[in-house]
């Protein structure tokens, strides 16, 4: 991550996010407040650009960016059903979860957590977008690279006696593996009951030519900005971290279910995913 400048990556998954409500019908994730977020002519400049938002490899990251998304909001509904009332976002970036809440969200105390410029940008955004930030919403400063999750939240308002959602989408492929375990230690530090929603990326072994290089495109892009990928793990090693950190429920989502729950009766070709790549795990 490059200091003092916004996350690069970020920006682009927010553009992906935005590119979904204007060409992909129906929706996965309804998000209008995106489009709002990253200015007036969002919308004109994504139709301008429609062919190459539908190259193989923007197609399939713009279905799991929204994908992630619904999934981790999916979970976090089921949360609040059970009484949880903290949702914090690991690596918020430019999510518009706050600014769009359901009736449902009505009790959550919500805290974003990410790095300084980043935050700084998206609340300019937000300002000159004309909305306006709830005041169930705080804002929480934090570099994951010289910061552990543990130490941020000793310094914020996070109550680590309440139960307590995570999300943390995108996040942890950019960690090193110590730092994985670390913040998965830390949420499971907090009451039974917690949850976390988060992504990872699996190893690239097994996976056809074409595949691995269009990752490998992918990984010299985000390393080029300054954001390189640090870790790749398996189903079992995530499962076995979890298990180890004291979670009690684990569920992944695999392709098929995704494509069922997601994907089903879709008037366009927006692909399901073809590996396991989001996962859910219960304190």
């Amino acid at each position: 991550m490059i200091e003092n400048r916004a996350s690069q990556t970020a920006l682009s998954v927010a553009w992906l996010r935005a590119a979904h409500q204007v060409l992909d019908i129906p929706l996965i994730l309804e998000d209008a407040a995106i489009l709002a977020l990253l200015g007036p002519s969002a919308r004109e400049q994504i139709e301008s650009r429609v062919e190459e938002l539908q190259n193989p490899i923007t197609f399939a990251l713009r279905s799991h960016v929204a994908l992630r998304s619904r999934f981790a909001e999916d979970r976090l509904h089921k949360a609040v059903g059970r009484g949880v009332r903290q949702y914090v976002l690991l690596g918020a970036g430019y999510d518009t979860f706050c600014l769009r809440q359901p009736d449902w969200a009505a009790p959550l105390r919500i805290t974003e957590a990410d790095q300084s410029a980043t935050q700084r940008d998206k609340l300019a955004r937000i300002k000159q977008a004309g909305m306006m930030v709830p005041p169930n919403v705080t804002f929480l400063c934090v570099d994951f690279e010289t910061e552990t999750l543990s130490d941020a939240i000793q310094r914020s308002g996070i109550d680590q006696l309440a139960p307590t959602f995570f999300s943390c989408l995108g996040v942890t492929v950019y960690l090193t593996d110590d730092a994985v375990t670390a913040l998965f230690s830390t949420v499971a530090g907090f009451p039974p009951g917690s949850e976390i929603a988060f992504t990872f990326s699996q190893p690239r072994d097994g996976e056809d030519a074409k595949t691995r290089a269009a990752g490998a495109i992918l990984a010299e892009q985000v390393a080029a900005v300054g954001e390189p990928w640090r870790s790749h793990f398996t189903v079992v090693e995530i499962r076995d971290r979890l298990a180890a950190a004291g979670f009690q429920q684990i569920d992944f989502l695999a392709p098929d279910d995704a494509r069922k729950q997601y994907f089903a009766d879709r008037t366009d070709s927006l692909p399901p995913p073809r590996r396991i790549s989001i996962c859910s795990a219960i304190r």
